[in-house]
């Protein structure tokens, strides 16, 4: 039932374009005992068809420039290259201090934009 729940916070968060891979590993971490490395992992399989989905609807309604996504693809993919070799390649503890560091560093620009917006 836990995984249930997980799935449909996470595929909202995905569909809303706002990274639901993070609160997808912070879930699966932290309230089903998964390691780092696992969680990671089974996120990359999720963002597969939940991603498709989202692309799916955004194209159907006109909101994606199909030039620069497929610019930034280009090159996240070799970001991905290097980025699934650090990790494979990382102890446990430092990859969860990084992706501790990673959304912290998030809050704080969320935090921040929150409150520019708010004086405004």
């Amino acid at each position: 039932m836990l995984e249930i729940i997980i799935g449909i916070v996470s595929g909202i968060v995905t569909g809303t374009g706002m990274g639901g891979g993070t609160i997808l590993i912070a879930l699966l971490t932290v309230f089903n005992g998964v390691s780092q490395h696992t969680a990671q992992a089974t996120n990359l399989v999720f963002f597969v068809p939940t991603s498709i989905v989202a692309i799916w609807m955004n194209i159907k309604n006109k909101n994606i420039d199909i030039k620069l996504a497929l610019t930034i693809s280009l090159f996240g993919i070799i970001g991905a290259i290097i980025g699934a070799n650090v990790a494979m390649n990382i102890e446990v503890n430092i990859l969860k201090k990084f992706f501790g560091v990673f959304l912290s560093i998030i809050s704080i620009y969320e935090i921040y934009t929150i409150i520019k917006e708010w004086k405004n």
